[in-house]
């Protein structure tokens, strides 16, 4: 299955009542697909502690950082050594325990998944 595909099974636990409060945060004043994305960007890379070590295909990388890409996906900046590689935080296995500010991406991935 490749990386695209993969589900990962949520480690993070969110009430729908806190999730309900996560999306008007997130998507507050943002109209259309750009600006909803643009929020959890935001909320994003101003909750998730950075860097954490994480597994993904097996090996071990550091996530420096998340960013926007041009097509306006938000993507985990990992690092291995030298060589550094984006991946779509929608396919971002989180590590146990998860780092602070995990939720953001669950959240994110819940609304994703309702909002396609």
């Amino acid at each position: 299955m490749s990386a695209g595909k993969q589900k990962y099974r949520s480690i993070v636990r969110i009430s729908k009542a806190k999730l309900t409060k996560m999306i008007e945060q997130a998507t507050a004043d943002a109209y259309g697909d750009s600006e909803q994305v643009t929020g959890w960007f935001t909320m994003i890379e101003e909750n998730l502690l950075v860097p954490f070590k994480t597994t993904v295909v097996g090996v071990e990388v550091i996530i420096q950082r998340v960013d926007l890409d041009r097509n306006e996906q938000i993507i985990a900046v990992c690092r291995r050594g030298r060589a550094r590689q984006s991946l779509p935080i929608l396919d971002l296995p989180l590590p146990t325990p998860p780092p602070d500010g995990a939720e953001w991406i669950e959240a994110y991935r819940r609304w994703r998944a309702e909002n396609r």
